[in-house]
Order: structure tokens, then C-alpha cells, then sequence
């Protein structure tokens, strides 16, 4: 059993943090805050993996939407993610962020990014800062659940070690990315306890279609941008958004399906395949591009007809030939409504392993306002691994941030509440 720092009077509780990605780390930053001693636990050999990885390419932070339309992208989670994010929004994640030497910049998408587009300096920053604070790090511990007499119990590999704690925040991610740590192995654990868990799902993933050998091997990565999707909500309004996509081997993917992921799941779910329904040629009017097709091609071929009157060539005249027939491609009407509409078939969504973030976890209905749950007084859950998802752009990595800030307060509270 770890034995109490000597630099934290006795009497302080010690409360365990288990998961080293932004949601624990802020858990433990706003414990240490409050004068408890903290100690956080991960599974892998440093904290703030997947942080990394998300911000290779460009560290989006966050959005600079206004908060009424930011807590509109958690759809029917909105209600509980507002409560976490009315104690740090956007706005606060940034002033936290320079608070560490960090400035941030709107980008033209509204989306926020740290002025140098990189998330290692800012994790060094903010992990050289909690050790200094005092939060004492244990990597290469992975969470095995409790022993009968409620000690915390971890593989190490120096074998099995058991830690006391007067209050734990579990911030072990979701099921996407596992070789960095977000695997969902707590799952079986907590179903053991009577917590109510909604199976993990992939969430901003791709989708697989049955494309032909040749549309698969010749077009795979070429990017459909941009492009309008069309769809009706569950109201039956009819709704639209642009964006982008990329074909892949098996499907399609890219920040416009992931941002509708949830709405396709869940129609693949109901009927057993989806239908995305996107506009190849933005701006493009239907009737014209029908006009133009209908003009004499001569000799030249149906492609080069494409690419002359409609300015459609690549891998946009290739998805025409996958869905329409040698009656079809003769028809200059059906050519134009198809590449207006054109109509994805989504089979299944792509394995949770590559999905950048997942569904399910907690349900939300398990954990009272303070994130506690209502099975295990004292454990507190918080950040992917509750049953909640957003699109990236932002949302998801300031809802983590925000619900490891909201548990920690919740301990602090729970803490202060049994020991007046």
C-alpha cells in the first residue's frame, strides 16, 4: 500500500484520480487546488497520450461558438454537459491555457487552436505544474477494481498494490484509440458494482461501403470537399450542413460524417444500413448541370462529356458509375439530380479501435449532480467514459476538461459535507 507523502499534514484526505488524459489531470489540478492531497494513476508510462496524438496535426482546443449554440452540439446530453460547462466553458479553458504560457487564435472555422497548432508543449507545461503543486503521479498502474475491504487495487509491474482513498475520481476515457490507453476495460468492473453502463459504440468514425474493387483501389483517399449533406432531423425538419469527406478503402470518412455519426449509427441501428444523402456539387444548379449534360457528346466518351459540360471528373464521376446503371448514364436528368443527391449506402460504422472518440459508457442517470455514483458513495466518474458524445471541432475535449473540473468539485463538496 502507498504510504501518505510526508510533505501533506496527516489529517488531509487523499484522493485517488485514476486516468492521466485532460479530464483526470484537471480532476487533479482543481483537487490540489483545493489543498487535498491527489495521486493519479495511469495504466500507461506517461499521462496525456491520446491528448498527443488528437493534436498532431493541429491542437484544436476548443470553439468559439456562443455558448448557446456550443451546448447545442451534445444533442440529448445537452442538459447534463451544460452543468459542467456553466463552471468552465470555452472561454475559461482558454484563459486557463495562457495561465500556462499557452495563447490561443480563432481559426477560420471558428474552431481554437494555441498559437503554435501543438499540444506537447502545453501537456509538459501543465504536468511540470501539477507535480510542482504537489499531484504525485503513478504510471504503469492499471485499475483492477477493489479488494473486499474497498481499497483501490492496481497491476503494477512489480505486482498487485492496494491504495486507501477518501474519495476517487475515475477518468479512464472510452472505448477508441486502446493502445493509448482509452480500452473500456473498467466497463465489466462496474457493471460488477450495479452501474448502469450503455455499451460503447464508435462515435466520430467512419462508415463502411461496398464499394467496387475499382472504385476502392483507384480512389481510396481522394477527398470530396466540399460537399452539402441533407438530411431530416427527428422532427422532420430538413436540415443541411457543409463540409468534407474523404473516400477510403472501405467507406467514407471525415469531419462532416463524424459530426452526423451519431444520427447514422443510430439509423444502421434501427434499419440495418443508413443513407447519406450529400450534394457533390455545391452551388451547382440542378437544372443547368441537366442542360449541359443533355448537349450532343459527338464522339467523345460519357467521362469526358462529364468532365467537359459538368466539370465532374476523379473520383466524383466515378461514384456515379458506382450507383447508376447504362440506362441511367444516359439520362442527363438522372445524372444531374444524382450528383445533387447523391446517395451513400453506410453499411456498418467502423471498429470502435479507430474511431476518434466513442458513445456510451455511464449512463448519466447512475451519477448524481456531482458526478458521484449513486452505487459507489465516494467514486466519482467523469470525461469520455460517461455515456455522452460530440462532434470534434473543440466540443469534446472542453467537455472533458469541464467534467473533470465539475467531479473535482463534487469531491470537494462530498469531502466538506462528511467531515462538518
Amino acid at each position: 500500500m502507498h504510504a501518505p507523502r510526508s510533505d501533506d499534514p496527516p489529517s488531509t484526505p487523499s484522493v485517488a484520480v485514476i486516468g492521466g488524459g485532460p479530464t483526470g489531470l484537471m480532476a487533479a489540478e482543481t483537487l490540489r487546488a483545493a489543498g487535498l492531497r491527489v495521486d493519479l494513476y495511469d495504466a500507461k508510462g506517461s499521462v496525456g497520450r491520446k491528448f498527443l496524438i488528437a493534436g498532431k496535426g493541429g491542437m484544436n482546443l476548443t470553439h468559439s461558438d456562443p455558448f448557446d449554440v456550443f451546448v447545442a452540439r451534445y444533442g440529448d446530453r445537452q442538459e447534463g454537459v451544460t452543468a459542467w460547462l456553466r463552471g468552465f466553458d470555452a472561454d475559461a479553458l482558454r484563459d486557463w491555457a495562457r495561465g500556462l504560457g499557452v495563447e490561443t487564435f480563432v481559426g477560420t472555422s471558428g474552431r481554437v487552436f494555441p498559437s503554435d497548432l501543438k499540444a506537447a508543449p502545453l501537456l509538459r507545461g501543465w504536468v511540470r505544474r501539477l507535480r510542482e503543486q504537489g499531484v504525485c503521479f503513478h504510471v504503469h498502474h492499471r485499475w483492477s477494481g477493489w479488494t473486499d475491504d474497498g481499497y483501490l487495487r492496481f497491476a503494477t509491474p512489480d505486482g498487485e498494490v492496494t491504495v486507501s482513498a477518501a474519495a476517487t475520481v475515475l477518468a479512464m476515457g472510452g472505448g477508441s484509440w486502446p493502445e493509448l490507453g482509452s480500452d473500456g476495460a473498467w466497463v465489466d468492473t462496474l457493471r460488477t458494482k450495479d452501474v448502469a453502463i450503455a455499451p460503447l459504440q464508435p462515435s466520430n468514425c467512419g462508415f463502411d461501403i461496398a464499394w467496387s474493387e475499382h472504385l476502392a483501389t483507384r480512389f481510396a483517399g481522394e477527398p470530396l470537399k466540399p460537399v452539402i449533406a441533407h438530411w431530416q432531423d427527428a422532427d422532420g425538419i430538413a436540415r443541411q450542413r457543409q463540409g468534407e469527406c474523404v473516400v477510403t478503402t472501405t467507406g467514407i470518412e471525415g469531419s462532416l460524417v463524424y459530426a452526423l455519426s451519431p444520427m447514422l449509427r443510430g439509423a444502421i441501428a434501427r434499419d440495418g444500413h443508413a443513407t447519406l444523402v450529400l450534394d457533390l456539387l455545391p452551388g451547382r444548379d440542378e437544372q443547368d448541370l441537366a442542360r449541359r449534360l443533355a448537349r450532343s457528346r459527338g464522339s467523345r466518351s460519357l467521362s469526358e462529356h462529364l468532365r467537359r459540360e459538368a466539370g465532374v471528373s476523379g473520383v466524383r464521376a466515378a461514384l456515379l458509375y458506382e450507383v447508376l446503371d447504362k440506362a441511367a448514364l444516359a439520362d442527363p436528368v438522372r445524372i444531374a439530380r444524382t450528383l445533387k443527391r447523391f446517395p451513400f449506402r453506410l453499411l456498418r460504422p467502423r471498429p470502435i479501435a479507430e474511431a476518434i472518440s466513442s458513445a456510451g459508457g455511464v449512463a448519466l442517470a447512475a451519477l448524481d449532480d456531482r458526478l458521484m455514483l449513486r452505487a459507489l458513495p465516494g467514486v466519482f466518474a467523469a470525461g469520455e467514459m460517461l455515456d455522452w458524445e460530440a462532434p470534434t471541432g473543440g466540443y469534446l475535449l472542453t467537455a472533458c476538461f469541464a467534467s473533470g473540473r465539475h467531479a473535482a468539485r463534487g469531491v470537494i463538496d462530498w469531502l466538506a459535507q462528511r467531515n462538518a
